[in-house]
C-alpha cells in the first residue's frame, strides 16, 4: 500500500495521521510538485493524496482516511467533527491561505527539493491568491490576525488523547501554520499540536527546520 502526497499539503497530512494514530504501514511517496504526469496517470488529475492498494487508486483525503480507518482496530473517524470547529475554520481558512501559501514552496518539503518545482508552484498560485511578495509585505498584519484566530480557538480544541475526527480536521491546519516564522500559538493550542504531531507521526516545520 502506497500513499502519494505533497509533505506541505493539509490534505495529505490528514491521511498520514491514521498511520501513526492505528499503526498502519503504508509506504509513503512524495511527489516533486510540478509533476504532472504521475497523478494525471494514475486518478485522471494533477492532485494528491493518493492511495494505491490492491483495490486500485482512491483519492479524495477524506474517503481514504475512512479507507484506512476500517484497516486496524475500532474506528476513530466515523462521527462527523463538532459544528464549532468546522465554524471556525470557515471563519479563517482564508487568513491561514494567505499566510501559509506564500511560504510553502520552502525546500524543507521534498516536493520543493528543485527550483522548477518552487517556480511551478509560485506561478499556479499566485494566479489564483495573487502576487507572494505583496501578499509577504502584510505578513505582520496576516499574524496579528491569525494571533486573535488562534486564541478563538482554545475553546473548541480537541482532546488529542482521544483522537477524532475533530483532530482530522484541525490538526492539518495548524500544522501548516508551524511554517510561518513570527507566528507564536497560544499555550494551549501550541501544546494540543505538539501532542498530535507525536502521536500521528507528522512532524511539524518547527521540528523540521
Amino acid at each position: 500500500m502506497k500513499l502519494y502526497l505533497y509533505d506541505h499539503c493539509p490534505f495529505c497530512t490528514r491521511v498520514r495521521m491514521p498511520l501513526g494514530l492505528k499503526s498502519i504501514s503504508a509506504e509513503e511517496v512524495y511527489l516533486a510538485n510540478d509533476d504532472e504526469e504521475t497523478p494525471i496517470g494514475m486518478i485522471g488529475a494533477k492532485m494528491v493524496p493518493i492511495l494505491e492498494d490492491a483495490d486500485g487508486h482512491m483519492a479524495e483525503s477524506l474517503d481514504i482516511v475512512a479507507k484506512l480507518d476500517g484497516l486496524s482496530g475500532e474506528r476513530m473517524f466515523d462521527a462527523p467533527p463538532q459544528d464549532e470547529l468546522l465554524t471556525w475554520m470557515r471563519n479563517w481558512a482564508e487568513r491561514v491561505s494567505t499566510l501559509v501559501i506564500p511560504c510553502a514552496p520552502d525546500p524543507v518539503f521534498p516536493e520543493f527539493a528543485t527550483e522548477s518545482a518552487r517556480a511551478y508552484f509560485t506561478a499556479k498560485k499566485t494566479a489564483s491568491l495573487g502576487d507572494f511578495d505583496q501578499l509577504r509585505a502584510r505578513t505582520d498584519e496576516y499574524i496579528a490576525d491569525m494571533t486573535d484566530g488562534l486564541r478563538d480557538l482554545v475553546s473548541v480544541l480537541p482532546d488529542a488523547a482521544h483522537p477524532s475526527s475533530d483532530d482530522i480536521h484541525i490538526f492539518p491546519v495548524l500544522r501548516s501554520l508551524t511554517i510561518v516564522d513570527g507566528l507564536e500559538f497560544p499555550a494551549e493550542v501550541e501544546a494540543y499540536t505538539r501532542a498530535m504531531s507525536k502521536a500521528s507521526g507528522v512532524p511539524l516545520v518547527w521540528d523540521m527546520r
